[in-house]
């Protein structure tokens, strides 16, 4: 929003500096963005008269001329523009004067062997807005002109200061003059001069089609005046046009001017409509019943004021005159029903469209306006028909126009909701004041003081207050939670003291949470990285998902049930941009259940694709994927560091799955999770190499186990003093039986002389017998405190070779 200082100060009373306003609005939630101080466009150009004009004598297009600019003698400027005559007042940049519009600094010299001593400015050169390619003609511009010399900064309306302001979803309010007027005197206690609005205008009902009245009813409020008595070609007065151009706003006409001149004085947009040029469009005589709203057909044509064709579809909603389109409702209106030079009756269009609507037509024709804009914010109803007739008050003042009569659809004024402000509430939630006498309870009169300021309407009850908000605010100040931030705004939020917890104790992460950031530790120490996954998706045909109510596409559209289909699809995006491999890993959530009753689980999952090594010499340049045990080794890396005794179980059933390379994963007795090759179909299906491997484990139990007090805390175990002993065991059993199962009866027979059992090797062969292998295991035995003996340490190894035998049917290899 830029707001122009001098027009501010005919609303409110401006006493500080220009940086102290803006530094106030911008604590108070106008952030300042930038400051225009439009002075600098014209430091050191003043007014001269062109006393004599004589051709260039080197060159055709240009004018040597003597320009008198107060200083007693004339001063040499040779000039290139074709309007430059004798007997003209011009603006005239002296000598070292700047011209910011142009980035141009001015400096004596000479053009074609003539001197020349500054510049006779043309108004796009001084950063202003000009149908002319020329130098600017004062005389043409103004009556009154200052003495030769004086600045032409005023006179050109470059005597004012610009704020720019980001205007916040949340207050429609400050896209208005008389919004960012009553922030200031809020903010300053100044006095306010604001404009006479008539709220409730004498009117009749508009009748209209019932799919039409159904859409202007839903969208708020539809008002339609018509104005006779106005003159399209008029060129709107030199206030007017400083306004427009100062808020960044285009001229049009007198008709158009006005209309945007209320838009940006109170925030209310506005449309006026040719009534002739619709009777010539429509070919029928045109009345308030006329007008009409619905949505677009689909390919409907439309040619909007900025005259370009647009094929509309049923996302965007028109105003319609016999039910042709002359309007995209809250943007833009038509090129054939737009005010012309030719216009002398007008229907003036002030309506309260649905923020939903417009930002739908806006974003269906790509298309974002001023108006669209503060309709996407929200506007109060009670200023739609007031805003109508100020535009009528302004037209009056430019044009013998009279209003033939005003047609409304839908409720002129809502219910004023009273908000209960407890006092209670507000000094729990904001604390005490702090001042130099010490720290004490915000007072009533200035918590009053603040909302009086905004325009509120207070009423003492036993709790607080009741409050009704004001029109311009409804939308904002609905709330009591929206009353305190209001009224912790105006006083400042600095001046509240610090409302800390006493006493005040020291955060810190749970064992927990300490646990899942040390597994991404080492799960990235393993080589894997880590990855943040969207937790909505599509529809699936293979498993129910619940959906999302409000969902933005299709593609993320329910919640998802799982992991592991992202993590391929990323693998594949990967290995499609030329990476060798990739290894990733993701802590997240998956949602079961219904809508009703949603079931959310944790997992830790991942997929080790591809290899990733930092040579290839040893391979000859060969790829060469990590194998079965290679990727389960990462896995087991991670569980080690942790503390956690992790074995594996045959697994078949699992679709995603090798059914002969996957296995479930069990943690203290029960099934953790598992891990596997990726099975043969799906990794083709996805274009993905064999040597996949997908995991996918229980995270809450993973972290619960791993944050046991007997994991977790580490305890001191004194270094051992005494020699181990160590000896090899060979034992063939049937194919089937896990290596795991056989450690487990190792290690239970072999207390409590036993230390470490690892298996050594694996051997199938025919000599074996059928369905037969043979698993060795190397095994460490040492005593607390002594040197064990042969006798001592073979009576254990016998017991263990006896407990396999007996067990798993195990025979010694020999």
């Amino acid at each position: 929003m830029r707001v122009s200082l001098s027009w501010l100060k005919q609303l409110v009373q401006l006493t500080g500096s220009v940086d102290e306003l803006a530094h106030r609005l911008s604590m108070a939630g106008f952030e300042e963005e930038e400051i225009d101080d439009l002075s600098a466009r014209a430091k050191g150009v003043v007014l001269g008269l062109v006393k004599e004009r004589e051709k260039h004598p080197n060159a055709d297009k240009l004018s040597v001329c003597q320009v008198d600019v107060g200083a007693g003698e004339p001063v040499q400027i040779v000039c290139g523009a074709k309007n430059v005559k004798s007997g003209l007042y011009v603006p005239v940049a002296m000598v070292g004067a700047v011209l910011p519009a142009v980035n141009l600094t001015i400096k004596a010299g000479e053009l074609r062997g003539v001197s020349s001593n500054g510049m006779i400015c043309s108004l796009s050169e001084l950063g202003l807005a000009s149908e002319s390619d020329g130098i600017a003609e004062l005389n043409a511009l103004t009556a009154g002109l200052p003495a030769l010399g004086e600045p032409v900064a005023p006179l050109l309306g470059l005597d004012d200061t610009i704020l720019e302001l980001a205007i916040t979803a949340n207050r429609p309010d400050g896209l208005s003059m008389v919004g960012i007027a009553r922030e200031v005197a809020a903010l300053t206690g100044a006095e306010l001069t604001l404009p006479d609005l008539t709220l409730n205008p004498v009117h009749e009902p508009l009748q209209t089609t019932a799919e039409s009245a159904e859409a202007m009813q839903a969208g708020g409020l539809y008002g339609i005046t018509l104005i006779e008595g106005v003159n399209g070609s008029l060129v709107s007065p030199a206030w007017v046009q400083q306004r427009l151009e100062r808020a960044g706003v285009n001229r049009v006409n007198a008709v158009v001017d006005i209309t945007n001149v209320v838009m940006l004085e109170q925030g209310q947009p506005l449309h006026a409509f040719d009534a002739d040029a619709l009777e010539q469009l429509t070919g029928k005589n045109v009345t308030a019943s006329s007008f009409g709203l619905r949505q677009a057909r689909e390919g409907e044509a439309f040619v909007g004021l900025d005259e370009r064709e647009y094929s509309l579809d049923p996302r965007a909603q028109v105003v319609t005159c016999h039910d042709l389109p002359i309007a995209l409702a809250g943007v833009m209106g038509s090129k054939a029903s737009g005010v012309t030079a030719s216009t002398g009756r007008i229907w003036l269009e002030s309506a309260m469209f649905s923020p939903a609507s417009v930002r739908t037509t806006a974003r269906s024709v790509g298309l974002r306006t001023d108006a669209s804009a503060r309709f996407e914010k929200g506007l109060p109803r009670e200023m739609t028909l007031a805003c109508s007739i100020r535009a009528l008050e302004l037209l009056k003042q430019l044009f013998p126009c009279e209003a033939m009569g005003l047609w409304v659809c839908g409720e002129t004024s809502g219910d004023a909701d009273v908000v209960l402000l407890r006092q209670d509430a507000l000094h729990q939630l904001l604390g005490p004041l702090e001042g130099d006498a010490g720290s004490s309870d915000l007072p009533d009169e200035v918590i009053e003081q603040c909302l009086t300021a905004l325009g509120c309407e207070l009423e003492v009850c036993d709790e607080g207050w009741n409050v009704i908000a004001p029109p311009s605010r409804r939308l904002d100040l609905a709330r009591e939670i929206d009353l305190i931030e209001e009224v912790a705004r105006l006083v400042g939020f600095d001046r509240f003291g610090a409302n800390l917890p006493d006493p005040l104790s020291p955060g810190a992460l749970t064992p927990a949470q300490q646990a899942e950031r040390r597994l991404r530790t080492l799960f990235c120490g393993a080589g894997l990285q880590e990855i943040t996954t969207l937790s909505l998706v599509g529809a699936s045909d293979s498993e129910p998902r619940i959906a999302i109510s409000n969902p933005l596409l299709a593609e993320t559209s329910h919640l998802r049930t799982n992991l592991w289909e992202e993590h391929l699809d990323v693998c594949a995006r990967n290995l499609k941009a030329s990476q060798p491999g990739c290894w990733i890993f993701e802590l997240g959530t998956t949602y079961a259940g219904i809508a009703d009753d949603v079931q959310e689980s944790r997992l830790l999952s991942g997929v080790i694709c591809g290899e990733q090594r930092l040579e290839r010499w040893t391979t000859s340049g060969k790829p060469a994927p990590p194998d079965y045990f290679n990727a389960r080794g990462r896995l087991t890396e991670v569980m080690q560091a942790l503390k956690l005794d992790v074995t594996d179980r045959r697994l078949s059933d699992d679709p995603r799955l090798h059914p002969g390379r996957a296995a479930t994963l069990v943690l203290e007795g029960r099934p953790l999770g598992c891990f596997g090759q990726l099975h043969p179909e799906l990794a083709e299906s996805r274009v993905l190499p064999e040597a996949t491997y997908l995991f996918e484990l229980d995270l809450t139990r993973l972290v619960d186990a791993a944050t046991r007090t007997n994991r977790w805390i580490p305890t001191f175990k004194a270094f051992p003093t005494v020699p181990a002993s160590e000896r090899d065991l060979a034992m063939v059993v049937n194919r089937d039986v896990a290596a795991s199962e056989l450690m487990q009866s190792i290690r239970k027979a072999g207390k409590p002389l036993l230390e470490i059992v690892t298996l050594i090797d694996r051997f199938e062969g025919e000599q074996l017998g059928e369905n037969k292998a043979s698993q060795a295991f190397r095994l460490r035995y040492r005593h607390k405190s002594e040197t064990l003996t042969d006798d001592q340490v073979q009576t254990v190894h016998d017991k263990i070779r006896q407990a396999l035998e007996k067990q798993h049917r195990a025979e010694l290899r020999s």
